[in-house]
């Protein structure tokens, strides 16, 4: 049986009663002091942090569509402060201890994050708990231990980050064939449409302006010209995130890496006594194409992954709809793990887009000499990097020297992806690899080398 809800943006919107109305799109020639395109978590946090710098600030917001309508409004509801990228290939540019300076930046988001939806009376759901990324055959098991020994060797303590045997994992959360489990501290679940629309209201108290329905048609230096007129602006921020490639000139810079969730019906409790999972952890597992789940206030099951992960020319979903295969592979998902969810119904199915640098790691900038400046490339980890980069880019527009501007993320200059069919056969074939070796290490236990041939494929 289909889900009841195919795309609609999310199931996040329609569990807080639809879709919103729209702000007024931007009414002729404006002119602001910072002009910030993007109404997502990294422009809105970025604006944010601008008033707080400065409450005499002039900031305008321009957004295509509504705030949040992107992966904001969109994603898996994970805050976790994780630094999921390549740390090697920070530290080419940079050195261990400001790679590890950056390891800390990161895990201070989940912290601030709550701070400011406490002060600002944004209630998203938001609920501290653990990250439990799980291990069900002898190669995940092994991958286990070597992601606890690598991130704890670049700082994450043993009260961050430790080993669940097969007996401490089972006793939070019944999965067939668990066999034991990374738990990662000092996380968080969210409601993530609720987060960016508490935030954008936050925003605006603060005299920030937001225009929505208003899309970016050229960039220039202390220029942004737009479907309903020019904005004059000395300093311009892109906040664009899985969108930047629909930009003219931009189609290159970032692949739109297409994601997607189902979500179940609400789960009554004789169900929830199988299961366990009383702790609300988000989990994943340890599958080289990888799962990421939530439990919600209403005790329904989200189940997140790449499904059919790019679409041809770096082409963007309409309106976070999926397509059949993304959501039959993300219910064999939900059935592996969750196998008594079978009789319950999937009332949601939904997907979108995040930015995927060409190295696969995220970055920050601004060029004082254009007043031109950029976040994002989160690879998955954007609702708690988005906040470091609000605050990072608010430090690079106002010219100050701080600890943010000197971490090794930003002004990092990333060559471009390369043109089609290139793109897609080089994405595709990632994702093949990456299934194939996952259904080698299900039947075979040992790790398959088809996964590291996958992601040398695209430089993962």
């Amino acid at each position: 049986m289909p889900p009841a809800t195919l795309g609609q943006v999310s199931f996040w919107y329609a569990d807080i009663g639809g879709l919103p109305a729209r702000r007024p799109a931007l009414q002729g020639d404006a002119s602001a002091d910072i002009c910030i395109i993007g109404a997502g978590y990294t422009g809105l946090w970025t604006a944010y942090y601008l008033k707080q710098a400065n409450p005499g600030l002039d900031v305008l917001v321009v957004e295509k569509e509504f705030a949040g309508f992107g992966a904001s409004g969109r994603n898996g509801g994970w805050l976790t402060g994780g630094f999921a990228w390549n740390h090697a290939t920070y530290l080419a540019s940079s050195t261990p201890q400001a790679v590890r300076a950056m390891v800390t930046a990161t895990g201070g988001t989940v912290d601030e994050v709550i701070r400011v939806a406490k002060a600002h009376g944004i209630d998203a759901d938001i609920r501290r708990t653990d990250e439990l990324m799980l291990a069900t055959n002898p190669a995940q098991l092994a991958r286990a231990r070597a992601e606890v020994a690598h991130r704890q060797g670049w700082g994450e303590g043993p009260d961050r980050l430790s080993l669940l045997s097969e007996a401490e994992a089972r006793a939070r959360i019944s999965v067939p064939g668990l066999l034991g489990a990374m738990r990662v501290g000092g996380v968080a679940r969210i409601q993530p449409a609720k987060l960016v629309r508490g935030l954008a209201l936050a925003v605006e108290r603060l005299g920030v302006r937001i225009c929505e329905g208003t899309a970016v048609t050229t960039i220039a230096p202390g220029l942004v010209t737009t479907t309903h007129g020019s904005i004059r602006a000395p300093i311009i921020l892109r906040a664009t995130e899985g969108f930047t490639a629909t930009l003219p000139g931009h189609k290159r810079d970032w692949l739109p890496l297409n994601s997607a969730q189902i979500v179940t019906e609400p789960l009554p409790a004789e169900v929830w006594a199988k299961i366990g999972w009383q702790g609300h952890e988000i989990m994943g597992d340890f599958n080289n194409a990888y799962c990421y789940c939530q439990r919600t206030r209403e005790g329904r099951i989200v189940v997140g992954g790449r499904g059919v992960p790019y679409k041809f020319g770096s082409a963007i979903d309409q309106n976070g709809t999926p397509d059949r295969e993304t959501i039959r592979r993300l219910t064999a998902i939900l059935h592996r793990h969750f196998p008594d969810t079978r009789p319950f119904r999937i009332d949601h199915a939904w997907c979108g887009t995040l930015g995927v640098p060409r190295d696969w790691c995220a970055s920050v900038g601004f060029n004082p000499a254009t007043g031109i400046g950029w976040a994002g490339g989160y690879v998955g980890v954007g609702v708690s990097t988005s906040n470091l980069a609000g605050r990072t880019l608010t430090d690079l527009a106002l010219n100050r020297d701080t600890d943010l501007t000197r971490l090794p993320w930003v002004n990092r200059q990333v060559r471009r992806w390369e043109p089609e069919p290139l793109r897609w056969l080089g994405v595709t074939g990632m994702y093949a690899l990456l299934h194939a070796a996952d259904r080698r290490e299900a039947s075979s236990g040992k790790a398959s080398r088809l996964a590291s041939l996958g992601n040398w494929l695209t430089g993962h």
